[in-house]
C-alpha cells in the first residue's frame, strides 16, 4: 500500500467523533477526506476514480459484529476544520497463492540411496556424475558457500534443513589484501554432494557470478532437489551418520550399485592439507606463527593476519617440533575426518610439548590432535554437530557463546590429563568444546571462533591466543630476533601450492 500523508487539519475532525465502530470511523474519515456520502450500513462509497488508479474496496454488510450484535448506525461526519484538499490512493496488487512446491530443476532425475536405508528421489541440478560419501546434515540458515569450500566437510554429503537454498547465488573467488579468498574457505568445492529441499533456479546478490546450480556442475559435484529434507534429517538424527550415494538417472538400480565408500577409513587430512609450506606476510607484523595446516580455513588465517601475525603454513606431518624455535606461535587448524589417522601430527605435536614451551592454539581437528597428543581419547558422534547457533558455556567465565560448528567426532573429557581441565562445554549434547592446560600458554576448542559464517562471539580467542604469544616473547630472558631466517627466506620464495579436489575412490 502506497499512501499519500493526509495534512493535520484534514485530520482534527476524526479525533473528535464520538465513539463508533471501526467501519463508521473509516466511513467518517473517507468522509471528510474526500467528501463523499458515507452509507448508513456500514459500507464505504468509493469516490468518483479521475486518476485512472484502480481502487478496490470493502463492499460486503458490516453492521453485525462476531457475536451477531448490531453495530450502531454511523452517524454524518462532522464537516472539516478546513477546506485543505487531501488525496490517498490505495494500490492494489494481485497475489496469487498456489500450494504446493517452487518448479523443480529441468535437470534428470536423481537419486540418494542410504546405506541400509531409504532411497529418496529428486531432481538433478548439479554435476551428472555418481559419489559417495558420507551423508551428514547442517542446520545453518544461510553460509553455504562457505560451508561448501569448508575442508572439514571433505568426503561427505551435505544435507541442507534450510528449506531454500541457492537464493544468493554463489559469488567471486575475489581474493583480499592478503591474497585471501574472500567469500570461500578454500578455492573449491569440498564437500562430495549436496541434498536440498528447494533450490532458487534465480539468484540476486550484489557478490553473485553465478548460480548454486552452475557452481556445483563446474565443480563436478552432484546435488539433489525437490526431495523431504525434513525425512532425511529425522532419519540420520536417529540412526545416525551413514554412508550414502547419490546416483544420477531416472531408476535406482541397487544391483548395479557400485558400493559405498566409507571417508572415514581415508585420512582425508592428507588430501586437504598443503604439499609445501608457504608464507602469508602482515605488514609490520610482531609475530610470527608457524599453522598446522590439516584442512585449514581462508578465515582462519585471515584472523590471524588481520590481527598483526605473520603466518607460515606447514603440511600437517610436518615435524614442526624441530623449527619451533624460530617462531612465536604454534597453530593446529581445522580438518575432516577421523583424528586418529593423523599420527604423525600426534606425535610430532607430542614432542614439541615436550621440548617447548611455545604457545600453542587448536580449532576443532587441531582441539582433537592436541588432546590426542596430550593421553586423552576421541569419540565418534552420532550424528555431529554441524550449525551456526550452538550454544558453547565458557567453564572459567560462566558465560555462553553462541558458535559455529562442524565436527562428527569429540574429545573423551574423562581422559583428559591432570595438567589439562575443560575450557568450553556443549549446552545442547553435553560434549566438550574445548581445554586448557592449568599453568601453560595451550588451549584449543572444538568449535569455529573465526565463524565464516556464523557468530562472532568467540573470535576474542585469536586475540587471546596473541596475547600469550605476545606474554610469551616479552618474558625471554635474552631476546633472539625470530625474524625468517636462511630457512624461512626458502620459503617465502615459493608460491602457495593449492590443492585439487581428487574424488574418494568408487566415486565418478
Amino acid at each position: 500500500m502506497f499512501a499519500r500523508a493526509i495534512p493535520r487539519a484534514a485530520r482534527a475532525p476524526i479525533a473528535s467523533l464520538p465513539p463508533k465502530s471501526a467501519v463508521g470511523v473509516a466511513a467518517a474519515a473517507l468522509s471528510s477526506i474526500t467528501g463523499a456520502p458515507s452509507k448508513t450500513d456500514g459500507r464505504v462509497a468509493a469516490p468518483k476514480n479521475t486518476t485512472g488508479v484502480q481502487r478496490r474496496w470493502a463492499s460486503g454488510p458490516a453492521t453485525a459484529g462476531s457475536k451477531g450484535k448490531n453495530v450502531p448506525a454511523t452517524q454524518k461526519a462532522a464537516a472539516p476544520a478546513s477546506s485543505v484538499p487531501a488525496t490517498f490512493t490505495i494500490r492494489v496488487r494481485h497475489v496469487s497463492i498456489t500450494p504446493g512446491r517452487r518448479p523443480l530443476p529441468s535437470g534428470p532425475y536423481a537419486n540418494l540411496s542410504q546405506q541400509d536405508g531409504p532411497i529418496f528421489q529428486g531432481k538433478s541440478f548439479g554435476a551428472n556424475t555418481n559419489i559417495t560419501g558420507e551423508a551428514v546434515f547442517t542446520t545453518s540458515l544461510v553460509g553455504y558457500p562457505e560451508s561448501m569450500t569448508d575442508p572439514s566437510y571433505r568426503g561427505q554429503i551435505l544435507v541442507f534443513t534450510q528449506p531454500l537454498i541457492g537464493n544468493y547465488g554463489v559469488p567471486s573467488m575475489e581474493r583480499d589484501q592478503w591474497n585471501l579468498l574472500k567469500y570461500f574457505e578454500s578455492p573449491h568445492v569440498q564437500c562430495a554432494g549436496i541434498v536440498v529441499s528447494d533450490v532458487a533456479l534465480n539468484y540476486s546478490h550484489w557478490t553473485a557470478v553465478e548460480s548454486l546450480g552452475q557452481w556445483c556442475a563446474r565443480e563436478g559435484i552432484p546435488a539433489i532437489s525437490g526431495v523431504d529434507t525434513r525425512e532425511i534429517v529425522t532419519y540420520l538424527r536417529e540412526r545416525g551418520s551413514s554412508l550414502a550415494r547419490i546416483s544420477v538417472g531416472e531408476e535406482y538400480d541397487a544391483d548395479e550399485d557400485e558400493g559405498f565408500v566409507d571417508p572415514g577409513q581415508i585420512n582425508l587430512v592428507k588430501r586437504v592439507s598443503t604439499k609445501a609450506p608457504f608464507v602469508i606476510e602482515s605488514p609490520g607484523a610482531a609475530y610470527h606463527v608457524a599453522l598446522l595446516d590439516c584442512g585449514v580455513k581462508e578465515n582462519i588465517l585471515r584472523s590471524l593476519v588481520s590481527r598483526g601475525a605473520s603466518v607460515t603454513v606447514f603440511p600437517h606431518n610436518y615435524p614442526i617440533h624441530k623449527v619451533a624455535q624460530h617462531y612465536d606461535g604454534v597453530f593446529i587448524s581445522n580438518g575432516p575426518g577421523d583424528p586418529t589417522h593423523c599420527q604423525e601430527t600426534v606425535y610430532n605435536l607430542a614432542r614439541l610439548m615436550e621440548t617447548s614451551s611455545i604457545p600453542i592454539m587448536g580449532i576443532c581437528l587441531g582441539h582433537q590432535l592436541l588432546a590426542l597428543a596430550v593421553g586423552a581419547r576421541t569419540i565418534k558422534l552420532k550424528y555431529g554437530n554441524r550449525a551456526h547457533n550452538i550454544p558453547a558455556l565458557d567453564l572459567t567465565t560462566g558465560q555462553c557463546h553462541i558458535t559455529s560448528q562442524n565436527h562428527g567426532y569429540a574429545i573423551d573429557s574423562s581422559t583428559l590429563p591432570d595438567d589439562f581441565k575443560e575450557y568450553f562445554v556443549n549446552l545442547n549434547d553435553g560434549s566438550n568444546e574445548g581445554m586448557m592446560h592449568k599453568t601453560r600458554p595451550i588451549f584449543s576448542t572444538q568449535f569455529h571462533p573465526e565463524a565464516k559464517g556464523g557468530p562472532m562471539d568467540s573470535s576474542y580467542l585469536f586475540e587471546k591466543y596473541l596475547q600469550n604469544v605476545k606474554l610469551a616473547k616479552d618474558s625471554q630472558a635474552v631476546y633472539k630476533d625470530n625474524r625468517p631466517t636462511q630457512f624461512l627466506l626458502d620459503i617465502l620464495s615459493r608460491e602457495r601450492v593449492g590443492v585439487d579436489p581428487t574424488p574418494l575412490a568408487g566415486s565418478g
